[in-house]
């Protein structure tokens, strides 16, 4: 009789086939990971593991996950990990049946995302362009000041995923482009077009990266910033700067204008980027598009902004509206 095969060694299979198969990044493949070893974890206390077990024994881990005070959301996640896993299994003849089919997920509500008013962001953009322009700042500090500038107007201007702009090739940043080409979730290209602030933010910032030929801004000892493939090179191993990085730069950029660091990430500057569309009068399919979603209910999150809006029209222009 074959040894049955480990969970991590399951996992690891499971992980090459959403790459393989489904194009899933690093970032994806990691939540698995993380959400299935955790599983994983739980099944070794109770002498089981993915091949033996039960539905029951399903309902006792998310059970459990309810007891160490996880929120419904991480709860939904973790069961959606579970369930593509024991689909995988029976596609893959490991086991002959599907513990996770007949489980239901908890009830949530879908809260409407953070949204930055047009004023804020505006305040952000005009102190990271002060910052930018500073006369007293050190060419490091300048060049840094320029690169989160760049960021900012061109997350405003795209709405892209963080990951998505942190990891912009400098091809990206031509000269007089009028869009970008940008390789999203599952490795799927779109184009997203460029204003006139966000391509000025990057020809400066290109300008200043060229200028550069030492320093501590260097991304390798071989060569300049001018070098890096990247649009915003960095040390790390990724070649670029991280997630991590800019959204820290971005907190001291929102307290540095008047806002609080707890409401302002990445993130956030995406919403704001696709309620402020639709509070103009932009299309939803539109921005479906721009945002990268596959599915339209993913930007439906958005239709709060879309409602109040026709609210407003009604009110202003019908004729039997009080005046």
């Amino acid at each position: 009789m074959p040894t049955k095969p480990s969970d991590t060694r399951l996992i690891g299979l499971f992980l090459d086939m959403l790459a393989a198969e489904q194009g899933a990044g690093p970032n994806t493949l990691d939540a698995y990971r993380r959400d299935l070893t955790d599983f994983s974890d739980f099944l070794s206390h109770k002498c089981q593991d993915f091949i033996g077990a039960d539905t029951q024994t399903l309902r006792d881990y998310l059970g459990d996950l309810d007891t160490r005070g996880f929120k419904s959301t991480s709860v939904a996640r973790k069961l959606s990990a579970m369930r593509h896993l024991y689909r995988f299994l029976l596609n893959e003849k490991l086991r002959d049946d599907d513990p996770a089919a007949i489980l239901s997920g908890p009830k949530r509500g879908r809260s409407l995302p953070k949204v930055l008013s047009i004023a804020d962001v505006d305040k952000m953009l005009r102190r990271a362009k002060e910052l930018s322009e500073a006369a007293d700042a050190s060419a490091s500090q300048r060049l840094r000041n320029l690169r989160l500038y760049c960021l900012l107007e061109v997350l405003y201007a795209t709405g892209l995923r963080v990951s998505e702009l942190v990891a912009l090739p400098r091809s990206a940043a031509k000269r007089d482009a009028r869009m970008i080409v940008v390789r999203g979730k599952g490795n799927k290209e779109r184009l997203v077009p460029l204003n006139e602030a966000s391509r000025q933010a990057m020809a400066d910032y290109l300008a200043a990266t060229d200028a550069t030929t030492k320093g501590d801004d260097k991304p390798n000892k071989k060569g300049s910033l001018a070098a890096s493939k990247w649009l915003f090179p960095s040390f790390g191993e990724s070649g670029h700067l991280t997630r991590q990085h800019f959204a820290r730069d971005l907190k001291e950029l929102a307290v540095a204008s008047g806002l609080q660091a707890r409401l302002v990430s990445p993130h956030v500057l995406r919403h704001a980027f696709a309620s402020h569309l639709l509070h103009n009068g932009a299309d939803l399919r539109i921005v479906q598009t721009l945002l990268g979603h596959t599915d339209i209910s993913t930007t439906q999150i958005y239709t709060h902004v879309v409602e109040e809006r026709l609210k407003s029209l009604v009110r202003d222009l019908h004729p039997l509206a009080e005046k």
